[in-house]
């Protein structure tokens, strides 16, 4: 079994025109979870009430406590795919922009986060995760019946 990527980047989040804030966020792929990556943002930058019994959002994985990450967990062919082109549907979107950057655009009943990253550090991550699991290949690493087990709880 191939050990999961993960690498603790620094992006900023897009407050105003004229604002934003620095945080680290760490990025991660499981070859358990082969079609996935996950984004994992500060507690402290949550939209959400400081109150832990509600649900995440769209995308955000569920008990999630205070003080605890906000998780995102979308298609790694979605952050593949942003990198060139506008990509996209629903609660994730993610860009290219000026200056070697990519925006990540997260929306959730709370609000809408647009977070910019460094796309070197995207590409170095994506570049690792093909590593451990290459496109195209993903198929070969789906546990069909653990995934009905998990579902079916």
């Amino acid at each position: 079994m191939h050990t999961p990527v993960e690498e603790t980047v620094q992006a900023r989040l897009i407050l105003s025109t004229h604002r934003s804030a620095r945080l680290r966020v760490t990025l991660s792929y499981c070859p358990d979870d082969p079609l996935a990556v996950r984004m994992a943002f500060p507690a402290e930058f949550s939209l959400d009430e400081p109150d832990a019994g509600r649900d995440a959002g769209p995308g955000q994985d569920a008990g999630r406590d205070a003080g605890q990450d906000i998780v995102w967990v979308f298609a790694r062919q979605l952050l593949t795919a942003g990198l060139e082109l506008p990509a996209g549907v629903g609660d994730v979107h993610v860009r290219p922009a000026a200056g070697r950057r990519t925006m990540v655009e997260l929306r959730a009943p709370e609000g809408t986060a647009l977070v910019q990253f460094d796309s070197t550090d995207l590409r170095r991550f994506l570049w690792r995760s093909r590593l451990v699991v290459p496109e195209g290949e993903e198929h070969l690493h789906l546990d069909a019946d653990r995934a009905l087990a998990e579902l079916l709880g």
